[in-house]
């Protein structure tokens, strides 16, 4: 993607995705969210789903992107959001960090009460059974960033009923 410092480790199951990063995810309680960069093309300002989500507690950089139909990876202080993304110089469309989201917007300054790992299992089987969404959870409100099949998706408020909540300890 040409995303400096981004180099994803990909984990599938809530299992894998607690045991690598579930401690590093619990210690963000506390902190404030102080910043979050996503990229959107320059022509036309849409989000690129496709790339990470970057979200600053404090100085702690956390990044979080989905692919496939199942597979997570967390980074941690990797990406740098100063620098050009490369490598699109034949393409139509440029695309360029923003910290600009309506969605992300209102929880800057708000300090985060706990994370979640989110795992949907709905009623009756479906393609995305067992996906992975990590939770933000604030005072006035709560953020998921899920699995959209294949891309990030940010949602806002209480998460679907067909996810199973996983806590994550301290």
């Amino acid at each position: 993607m040409g995303i400096s410092g981004f180099e994803p480790s990909f984990l599938v199951g809530v299992d894998a995705i607690r045991q690598a990063h579930g401690s590093r995810l619990a210690a963000l309680a506390g902190r404030r969210l102080t910043g979050f960069a996503l990229v959107r093309f320059v022509e036309d300002g849409d989000w690129f789903a496709d790339c990470p989500v970057v979200l600053d507690f404090d100085g702690i950089q956390v990044e979080v992107c989905h692919w496939k139909f199942d597979e997570l990876s967390i980074g941690w202080d990797t990406i740098d959001t100063a620098a050009t993304i490369t490598g699109w110089e034949g393409f139509e469309l440029t695309p360029l960090w923003s910290r600009s989201d309506e969605r992300l917007e209102p929880f800057v300054g708000q300090e985060l009460r706990e994370v979640t790992l989110l795992e949907w299992r709905p009623a009756e089987r479906d393609l995305a059974a067992g996906t992975v969404a990590v939770e933000f959870v604030f005072a006035s409100n709560r953020l998921q960033i899920v699995n959209g099949l294949d891309e990030n998706c940010i949602e806002v408020g209480a998460a679907h009923s067909d996810y199973v909540r996983n806590q994550l300890g301290r």
